[in-house]
């Protein structure tokens, strides 16, 4: 059993829902997965007391977390020493326009070399509209973007696009490396 450390950064919660899975096929692989949200880390979270790290974080406006991008950065050399992972949430990873989803691949990329950070797998994934967990601006606009790219705008409700067929595939892959 391996000590794995699933960090992660999450604005309306379906981040956080994917860290939860990847930490679950953790457990299920026979792992210990310890799920920690880095706008609020433990103090002393250490890494090296890990043998393996997934981060996470979603991207909002065109970049991710900067708590997140700070966590990566302080840690990088632990996290290259590691077995590592990084796993990118956004809409964009939803859109059937191949453009858009490169667009995401390209952040995650820019992320990494931003970071200095080189982890043994990468995944980007769609995420959720969560019309429940905005305001009334943060909806209107949401709406009127997910009208220009296709997507759902029933604000009476939630819409979840996430592939969880390939987050589970994700977390399996590097409990594998451990």
């Amino acid at each position: 059993m391996t000590r794995v450390l699933v960090a992660y950064g999450s604005s309306e919660g379906q981040t956080a829902t994917i860290a939860d899975r990847i930490g679950d096929v953790l457990g299920d692989e026979g792992h210990d997965a310890t799920l920690v949200n880095l706008n609020h880390p433990p103090t002393g979270l250490d890494p090296g007391a890990y043998g393996g790290v997934i981060v996470g974080g979603s991207i909002h406006v065109g970049s991710h977390q900067a708590y997140v991008t700070d966590f990566v950065r302080e840690q990088r050399s632990t996290l290259n020493r590691l077995p590592s992972a990084f796993f990118s949430v956004s809409l964009s990873s939803a859109s059937d326009d191949p453009e858009a989803r490169s667009a995401a691949d390209d952040l995650v990329e820019e992320f990494l070399e931003d970071t200095g950070w080189d982890p043994d797998s990468t995944l980007a994934v769609a995420g959720a509209l969560k019309y429940s967990e905005y305001g009334l601006l943060k909806r209107f606009v949401m709406r009127r973007i997910a009208r220009k790219s296709g997507g759902d705008t029933d604000t009476s409700r939630d819409h979840e696009y996430t592939d969880w067929d390939a987050v589970e595939t994700f977390a399996a892959e590097f409990g594998t490396l451990l």
